[in-house]
């Protein structure tokens, strides 16, 4: 046993009184560190580069899609399988949103504007995560529209009207245009079709004037090509981007969730409004990037959606690209 005489005692009261006084508001106390961490995650943006251009992945949440009914033309027990394999909920898979920001030739160019305030209430996370990677949408030159559908084209405005890029110009797939801006086809869609033709003029109707269409195939800002995809809509564009020796493919709705859709190709989306033509796109785009190893962004996998495509079997798989903390 240790004796304590009163020398030890003396001069370990010294040393107590020579430390440094400790402030009381760096103290941690055992509730605070009891405390449950915040409910939200990290802003949702990712910067990478293709050659010397920076790519953004602004992330817009998800939307949690009931699985049955989802997939056209495969039984629900071979989805859920998927999706088991996968580590996937087989009731109700959470879709994400992802958009690109692309910082070329001395402007700031979006593909494709998310949900804004219009979508489900697990979305609309984008412009917090879109001023968190350091943008602001009054500074946007240009935003490039792969399709229509709401998710691709609602952020672009409010719904009380508001305008959320008041500097940019907007340009569309002209056949996305022709289709969704026809009277006649709106007249002869079928009721469920009906909504998707309104939404289609509450956003584009008040510029309508100012919005310009291209034809898919050719180079819409620099070094940014329109790549014609139709039938996930009769419009439906991809974008590629090169820069130097680096390329990547902008796949937009070409597959929606990549666990169902790049591991079976062959299946068609209940969104797919030409589900033949939608599966042929599907596998030329998968086959490519696969076969010349090129960068891969899909609209609807998970964040930050960015990867490679190899072959599996008769299907493909996404291989996510490494995430770095450099750009």
């Amino acid at each position: 046993m240790t004796t304590i005489n009163r020398r030890h005692a003396m001069a370990a009261g010294a040393a107590a009184l020579a430390a440094p006084a400790i402030a009381t508001d760096t103290l941690v106390t055992r509730a605070q560190a009891q405390a449950p961490a915040a409910a939200a995650q990290a802003p949702g943006f990712y910067k990478y580069k293709v050659g010397d251009i920076t790519v953004t992945a602004i992330n817009d949440g998800f939307f949690a899609r009931p699985v049955e009914g989802f997939v056209r033309n495969a039984e629900l027990p071979a989805v859920q399988a998927a999706l088991t394999a996968a580590f996937l909920p087989t009731n109700a898979l959470p879709i994400p949103f992802n958009t690109l920001v692309v910082e070329t030739g001395g402007r700031l160019v979006m593909i494709d504007a998310g949900n804004g305030n219009n979508g489900a209430p697990t979305s609309g996370t984008w412009m917090a995560n879109f001023r968190a990677a350091g943008f602001d949408p009054a500074r946007v030159n240009t935003i490039l529209i792969s399709h229509f559908h709401g998710d691709h084209i609602n952020g672009l405005r409010l719904r009380d009207g508001t305008a959320v890029f008041p500097n940019a110009e907007i340009q569309v797939p002209a056949p996305e245009w022709a289709f969704w801006m026809s009277d006649e086809r709106m007249n002869q869609a079928p009721e469920g079709m009906r909504g998707g033709f309104q939404n289609v003029r509450r956003v584009f109707g008040p510029m309508a004037n100012d919005v310009k269409r291209f034809e898919p195939g050719g180079e819409v800002a620099p070094g940014i090509t329109s790549i014609a995809a139709h039938g996930h809509s009769p419009g439906h564009t991809c974008f590629g981007i090169a820069s130097g020796t680096g390329k990547m493919i902008y796949m937009a709705d070409t597959t929606n969730h990549p666990a169902l859709f790049v591991r079976n190709p062959d299946w068609s989306a209940v969104f797919d409004q030409d589900a033949d033509a939608a599966r042929a796109v599907r596998r030329r785009l998968l086959d490519m990037a696969a076969t010349e190893k090129t960068r891969v962004h899909f609209y609807h996998a998970p964040f930050p959606a960015n990867g490679y495509v190899a072959k599996d079997g008769n299907g493909y798989q996404l291989v996510p690209a490494q995430w770095t903390p450099s750009i």
